[in-house]
């Protein structure tokens, strides 16, 4: 008798488990019943990241809040994971949306349903104090073989450092920004690379005379660049995503995503993206 009770407490504690993680628990119904949306972020600033109180900020969280807000979502907490772990998560049920700024891409479009473009970006350097080796682009790193550059890991720049001809060799990875950073400051890598405004923030915020930021970094001349970053979801939700996607369009147009852009440190003209200007299908298809 006590083993049959063991066993029928197992199997219900296993169905709450499955029904708490299954793909339907973040539809649009029932984040708006809930009142509560989980979003997935990897605390890289300024897209997504905590701030000193370890409250949830960034440009893409912000923007994220605001349309949340028009669906009825008041409540947005977030859930810190690696970069990497992103997407796998949103598909895994264990956040019901990415607010990481997170670039929309033809191979990440396979595995995630990405909003319509929040905002755009390029690149950024960071180098040792001085520049020793006159490092002001991707082609100056894939032509000295001694120059080793540190990247976040599941970052972008990964990609674009290879096809601007830099061996894998010279590319060590690092589980998040500061840890980049830190890289350069001791000696064991020349450089590191990430979005603009990522780097220059970091930088900012390292106040160390170790480093410097290239002011005058050559834009690599490869697709992808410059990036446009959106929200993304669960392949199985899109019902959110263009309830999203709706809210967002208005909040475009009423001057909303402008002003929070600005507000978290990016321009808001040349870091803002037009409704219709450029789309995530474009984007997914790689036409741009």
């Amino acid at each position: 008798m006590k083993k049959k009770l063991i066993t029928v407490l197992i199997l219900s504690a296993t169905l709450v488990f499955l029904a708490a993680c299954g793909s339907d628990s973040g539809s649009l119904e029932d984040l708006q019943d809930g009142g509560t949306v989980q979003v997935g972020f990897a605390n890289e600033a300024p897209y997504a990241y905590e701030d000193d109180n370890g409250e949830l900020t960034g440009a893409s969280v912000d923007i994220a809040t605001a349309v949340f807000a028009e669906l009825g979502i008041d409540d947005v907490e977030g859930k810190l994971s690696d970069w990497q772990e992103l997407i796998p998560g949103v598909q895994a049920g264990q956040f019901d949306a990415i607010t990481a700024g997170m670039a929309i891409r033809p191979d990440r479009c396979e595995n995630a349903l990405f909003s319509e473009p929040t905002m755009q970006y390029g690149e950024g350097l960071v180098v040792a104090a001085g520049n020793p080796h006159g490092l002001e682009s991707y082609q100056d790193i894939a032509d000295n073989p001694d120059v080793k550059v540190v990247v976040m890991e599941g970052a972008t720049e990964i990609g674009y450092l290879e096809e601007m001809g830099v061996d894998p060799s010279q590319i060590e990875t690092a589980a998040d920004i500061p840890a980049t950073l830190a890289a350069v400051q001791s000696g064991r890598v020349d450089a590191t690379t990430g979005t603009e405004m990522t780097v220059r923030m970091a930088y900012d915020n390292a106040q160390s005379d170790e480093i410097e930021l290239v002011e005058s970094f050559e834009q690599p001349p490869i697709d992808g660049v410059p990036s446009y970053g959106a929200a993304a979801f669960s392949l199985e939700n899109e019902e959110l995503r263009d309830a999203y996607n709706e809210k967002l369009k208005e909040l475009k147009e009423d001057g909303t995503v402008a002003e929070l852009l600005e507000q978290n440190g990016f321009h808001p003209e040349n870091n803002f993206v037009e409704d219709g200007s450029v789309t995530t299908e474009q984007l997914c298809n790689g036409e741009v």
